[in-house]
């Protein structure tokens, strides 16, 4: 199934809009991890690392190399559809 985009006359696939919305979600988790570390003892009501914030920095690490991942594969994804934006004229 494709959904056509706003520009452009290739369609792009529900790959695009997983990575988008996956790439968002683990951007706004490592945004909230970085400003708030403590979060995950208040949601859980856990403290998995004794209070040494060494499983927030592993959130904030993986959150950080999904958000970068997902933002790569969207980007691919859409110039796979879209190969004259990917290539403006000169």
């Amino acid at each position: 199934m494709a959904f056509h985009a706003l520009h452009g006359p290739g369609p792009v696939r529900m790959r695009f809009w997983a990575e988008t919305g996956l790439g968002g979600l683990s951007g706004l988790l490592f945004l909230a991890t970085l400003l708030r570390p403590d979060w995950i003892e208040l949601v859980f009501g856990v403290d998995p690392d004794a209070g040494s914030g060494a499983v927030e920095w592993l959130v904030v690490a993986v959150t950080a190399l999904v958000t970068a991942l997902c933002v790569l594969g969207a980007r691919l994804e859409w110039r796979r559809a879209h190969p004259a934006a990917a290539h403006p004229p000169s």
